[in-house]
C-alpha cells in the first residue's frame, strides 16, 4: 500500500487520486507489474587506449620515471639478495614504492606538475603500514593459491589489480581495498587477464632491449593501470 502525500491515509498503489480526500497524487506510483530496471552495462576495458595513455604521462616525465624505475629496481635487488634482508622485506617494501608511481600518474591525470619526491609518498604515515599489509597478505594468498591448484593464485593475481589505487586514491585500509579491487574485477576478470597479459608482452620486449627498456616498460606499465583506473572507477582524491 502507498501513502496519499495530501492526508498520509494509507491508498492503493497505482491509485491517481486518493479516495479519502480527493488530492491528486502528482508522483506516478511504481506498478506492482512493471520490469526491473536493467543493470547498467559493464565498464568496457581499452587495453591498447590505456596503454597509449600510459605512454603519455611517461613522456610528460621521463625523467623521473626513469629515474625511480632505477631506484626502485637497485632497492629491491639488493634487499632480495641472499646476503640481504630477504624476499619478506622485498615484498614489505615493494607496494610502498609503487603507491608513489601511482601518485606521481594520478597529478599527471589530473595535470598537474609532479616533483620527484611524490615518487616516495607511499612512505607517508597515513600510507606505509596499510601498503606494507596490503602487499604481504596479497602475495601470501597468491602464493598459497599458486602452490594448491595455481588457478587461483592467478585468479588472485589478477583480481587485486587495483588494490593498490583504492588503498590511495579512496583512503581505504588494505583488506577493503583488496577484497573491493577482487569484487569489481571478477565480473570482467578475463578482460583484465588480457590486459595484464599485454603489459608483461611489453616488459618482455623491455627485457629483450638489453634490461635497459624495463626503465621505460615497468613505468609505462605502471602508468597504464593507472590510467584504468582512473577511466573505469575515477579518481577521487586531489592529488
Amino acid at each position: 500500500m502507498a501513502v496519499c502525500p495530501h492526508c498520509s491515509r494509507e491508498i492503493e498503489d497505482a491509485s491517481r487520486f486518493c479516495r479519502y480526500c480527493g488530492g491528486e497524487i502528482h508522483t506516478p506510483l511504481p506498478r506492482p507489474d512493471k520490469p526491473p530496471e536493467s543493470p547498467p552495462p559493464s565498464p568496457l576495458l581499452q587495453p591498447g587506449e590505456y596503454l597509449k595513455t600510459g605512454w603519455r604521462l611517461f613522456r610528460q616525465f621521463p625523467g623521473g620515471f626513469v629515474v625511480f624505475t632505477l631506484v626502485y629496481l637497485v632497492i629491491l635487488a639488493v634487499i632480495s639478495h641472499p646476503r640481504g634482508i630477504g624476499w619478506l622485506a622485498a615484498t614489505a617494501i615493494h607496494e610502498p614504492l609503487t603507491a608513489g608511481v601511482i601518485i606521481v600518474a594520478a597529478k599527471l591525470l589530473q595535470d598537474k606538475n609532479p616533483r620527484f619526491r611524490d615518487f616516495f609518498g607511499g612512505f607517508q604515515f597515513r600510507y606505509f603500514l596499510p601498503l606494507v599489509l596490503l602487499g604481504l597478505i596479497s602475495r601470501i594468498l597468491i602464493t598459497i593459491g599458486l602452490i594448491l591448484l595455481i588457478a587461483p593464485g592467478v585468479y588472485l593475481m589478477v583480481s587485486y589489480i587495483f588494490a593498490t589505487p583504492l588503498l590511495v586514491d579512496r583512503g581505504l585500509d588494505f583488506w577493503p581495498a583488496l577484497e573491493e579491487s577482487r569484487r569489481f574485477v571478477t565480473p570482467r576478470w578475463f578482460s583484465f587477464f588480457g590486459f595484464i597479459l599485454l603489459l608483461l608482452l611489453v616488459n618482455l620486449a623491455g627485457i629483450l632491449a638489453l634490461g635497459v627498456g624495463l626503465l621505460v616498460s615497468i613505468p609505462v606499465s605502471w602508468c597504464a593501470v593507472m590510467a584504468a583506473y582512473a577511466d573505469i572507477m575515477g579518481l577521487q582524491s586531489d592529488y
